[in-house]
């Protein structure tokens, strides 16, 4: 059975990955797709167990308002019915809703829905130009990936569940209280006004901080991961203490951020707590003065605490989740930064592979200064002839690497063209150009996966 529904939802899919967009809806939402109907399913179930748990409540007051005035005699013929239908809905309708439910969250969506975003971005990025890897950290793009196939997970997951839950709680209890007198709705009204000025105030600043937090994170991860990469070059050019102190670096910055969050959640709890109690008493309150007016019911006042009560602890749990959205909301828009960026050097809508049959490269008249007006490679033009052995002379910085890099497309040219066999390289897909060039590298890291 878990296996169903851990197979409903494709984590690898295979569709090719495009540029993603630039604005945080648009984000979540290109990367949502193929998981929008488990999510509106999921949906649907959060709203129909917030009915039912809103509904219990009522019903127990009804039952404490039998309880007071029924003949015990004749209670069970007259109630029977009921009391079966309210065993039924407890003891198998929601729960089962509830098993359903988890299913489809824990088994179909929290481990594929993340899976995909990843394999989605992996993708995207393994095709990304050398400019792009050169102006980051390694460390630093891999926490990115990482952090925001979370996030985005995150940020819809309690969207759906979480608002979903809470607003239809939320209405159904004010349905309920007002029911019973609407003036018993006044003071949740009110508590409503000020939880969401709470809100307001401090969610988009933990927003900001979680932003932050998460950019600081990336940071000292990509610092520290930068370090064991570089091992060799660390211990030929620098020493122990320095590199510490370069890691140290990034993690006060990151313990700031952390500081920062902190002291606004210390002063929302406080407030929060506040709120709540001063509920509690005008509703207590309200409810007694109905009651001794005869105005509301003793199952109506048992009611009304008890949803309050419930709302209490719910608050606190909303909140945090509230500021969990903002500081999720934080981080993939920290992502969007170093994710939704264009490729530099892109395969052409038409491009073929590459048909190599002698071996010909020429280099016309190519200009290439890694984007500057000049200093590397102006107005060069050199033809290899096939069988040819050519060697490459020049002082440090004179462009020799550079124009390997130029033939294997890891860059664009600025002018000029490269030819192999009479076919630009500008026109051929990059995987079959690479392809067709044998190329030996001093780099160890060949040996790790070799």
């Amino acid at each position: 059975m878990f296996r169903w529904f851990e197979n409903k939802l494709d984590p690898f899919p295979t569709a090719e990955p495009v540029e993603p967009p630039k604005t945080l809806v648009a984000f979540c939402v290109h990367y949502t797709r193929g998981a929008w109907p488990y999510i509106i399913l999921d949906a649907l179930l959060v709203t129909a167990i917030a009915v039912a748990e809103v509904w219990m409540f009522g019903f127990m007051g009804r039952i404490v308002d039998w309880l007071s005035g029924q003949n015990r005699e004749t209670f069970l013929q007259t109630e029977s019915w009921k009391l079966a239908g309210m065993a039924f809905i407890v003891l198998f309708a929601l729960p089962g809703t509830v098993w359903f439910h988890s299913l489809l969250n824990q088994q179909t969506l929290m481990g594929n829905y993340p899976m995909r975003i990843r394999w989605q971005v992996h993708r995207y990025l393994l095709k990304q130009s050398m400019t792009f890897y050169q102006d980051e950290f390694a460390g630093r793009i891999a926490t990115k990936l990482m952090q925001t196939a979370l996030a985005v997970r995150e940020c819809v997951i309690k969207l759906i569940d979480v608002l979903n839950y809470v607003i239809v709680y939320f209405l159904g209890m004010l349905f309920i209280v007002g029911s019973a007198d609407w003036r018993l709705a006044t003071p949740l009204a009110i508590w409503l006004v000020g939880y969401i000025g709470l809100l307001r105030y401090f969610i988009p600043r933990l927003g900001k901080v979680g932003e932050e937090q998460a950019n600081a994170r990336s940071t000292m991860t990509g610092r520290v991961v930068d370090s064991y990469t570089n091992i060799q070059t660390v211990k030929l050019f620098s020493h122990a203490r320095r590199e510490a102190s370069f890691a140290k670096e990034g993690m006060t910055g990151f313990l700031e951020t952390v500081y920062r969050s902190m002291r606004l959640v210390t002063v929302l709890y406080g407030l929060l707590y506040i709120l709540n109690a001063l509920l509690l008493f005008s509703v207590t309150t309200l409810s007694l003065w109905l009651w001794l007016g005869q105005a509301v019911t003793i199952g109506a006042v048992a009611v009304v605490i008890g949803l309050v009560l419930r709302m209490w602890g719910m608050s606190q749990w909303i909140m945090w989740e509230m500021s969990g959205l903002f500081e999720n909301i934080g981080t993939v828009q920290d992502g969007i930064a170093s994710i939704s960026l264009p490729r530099l050097v892109d395969d052409r809508p038409d491009a073929k592979d590459i048909a190599v049959s002698q071996g010909e490269i020429r280099f016309e008249d190519i200009r290439f200064h890694y984007g500057k007006q000049k200093g590397v490679i102006e107005n060069l033009s050199l033809t290899v002839r096939p069988g040819e052995k050519v060697g490459i002379v020049g002082r440090s910085g004179a462009g020799k690497s550079t124009l390997v890099n130029l033939l294997l497309r890891f860059y664009d040219l600025e002018s000029g063209r490269i030819l192999i066999d009479g076919q630009e390289i500008a026109a051929v897909r990059q995987d079959s150009l690479r392809a067709q060039i044998g190329m030996v590298t001093q780099d160890t890291s060949l040996l790790h996966r070799s």
